[in-house]
């Protein structure tokens, strides 16, 4: 593995010109034939780590099995460039250009909404595929660009799921919905009101801002409301303190929250606090005989399939599968392709529509237990 730093000197926001962008090459050794390159692109440091790792862990492992393949035209073998943006803006069309000047075909990202929608602008007119396997805002391909596509579900289905769930399991109680201000965090929090609304419920709104440690005088004052039901639009680390803090002072609400939660570093904030807490993911494709054998590799290298990592893994496939029918690299071919036909993946069917969104995507309702996710088969 080789590794290359590079600083971004940005003097209007400190995080910003203080972060590191990193690069990583991973590659099995070459045979024969030419080699292309690739990016996952997320974020690698930060309190959405957990996620990059998940992304960067999938994509590593389609590539390895790739190039074990040989199936890409002219026995070319990929290079797999790990990009970090720490869930930053800046830092995400800073990452997005430096992966533009090396000519990468394919970018698997980003993570954060924030970050995939400044980025894909630079990568469409770059002439680079990019296929987010975790940002759900659907501003990210409802304005029309050829090149890039989503293979998750988009907000506007999780959150009318989520809203759906609340209104049947918890009628005549009080409900708060509250977000974090970000994109995504806000974005799926709009979502879930308006549908609540349109169910005929009435909600309190509140927010917080990303990076908030402190909920007590959130929890209070919904304690005071008597508020049963909160929803919370957010990512996992404040969402798990939110849920210890509130069950700390004893408050008697049920926490339901968006896909972030798909990660065990949300039960190591929350222990047994988190027993219960409900929130919306795609389908998890880790169970299923289509993915046993990525699975067992995985666990193999003392990885997980958990979360993103089996659809990072399915954006590649999909790339591969669009490159190998269409018998090109170039990205408005290969998108052409993407958007012809259904890919078998590890994920089942794959369906990219003109937008660029995957229909064969939807969400389910899941709940933490005892350190484990369990599917809410019943609502």
């Amino acid at each position: 593995m080789s590794i290359e730093g590079y600083t971004i000197a940005n003097t209007q926001r400190a995080s910003v010109a203080s972060a590191a962008i990193l690069f990583c090459a991973l590659a099995v050794p070459l045979a024969r034939g030419s080699e292309v390159k690739i990016a996952v692109a997320g974020p690698m440091t930060g309190s959405s780590a957990a996620f990059g790792a998940q992304m960067r862990d999938g994509a590593a492992a389609a590539v390895e099995d790739l190039n074990a393949s040989g199936l890409l035209p002219d026995n070319a073998k990929v290079i797999l460039r790990v990009a970090d943006d720490a869930c930053d803006p800046r830092q995400a069309v800073a990452v997005a250009n430096k992966l533009a000047t090396e000519r990468v075909l394919l970018v698997v990202g980003h993570f954060c909404s924030s970050s995939s929608i400044p980025a894909s602008d630079i990568y469409a007119e770059a002439g680079i595929v990019q296929v987010s396997p975790g940002s759900s805002t659907p501003q990210l391909t409802e304005r029309g660009l050829e090149t890039v596509f989503r293979i998750c579900g988009r907000d506007d289905q999780q959150g009318t799921v989520a809203a759906e769930y609340i209104h049947v399991n918890h009628p005549n109680e009080n409900i708060a919905v509250i977000d974090d201000k970000s994109t995504a965090g806000k974005g799926i929090a709009d979502v879930v009101e308006a549908q609540l609304h349109r169910l005929g419920r009435q909600v309190s709104r509140q927010s917080y801002v990303a990076g908030e440690r402190d909920f007590r005088a959130l929890v209070s004052r919904m304690k005071k409301d008597r508020v049963r039901v909160a929803y919370i639009g957010g990512y996992h680390t404040e969402i798990g303190l939110f849920v210890r803090q509130a069950s700390d002072a004893k408050a008697d609400f049920i926490v339901m929250a968006n896909d972030p939660l798909m990660t065990s570093e949300f039960w190591a904030i929350t222990g047994s606090a988190g027993n219960g807490t409900l929130f919306t993911f795609m389908p998890n494709p880790a169970g299923s005989a289509k993915a046993a054998g990525v699975v067992a590799g995985l666990k193999a290298s003392g990885l997980s399939g958990e979360g993103y990592t089996l659809y990072a893994y399915a954006a590649v496939q999909a790339w591969a599968e669009a490159v190998n029918r269409s018998g090109s690299f170039h990205a408005t071919r290969v998108a052409s392709a993407l958007r012809s036909w259904p890919v078998d993946t590890v994920i089942g069917p794959v369906r990219f529509d003109k937008k660029g969104d995957n229909s064969a995507s939807g969400f389910l309702v899941y709940r933490w237990r005892d350190g484990h996710v369990e599917r809410v088969k019943q609502y």
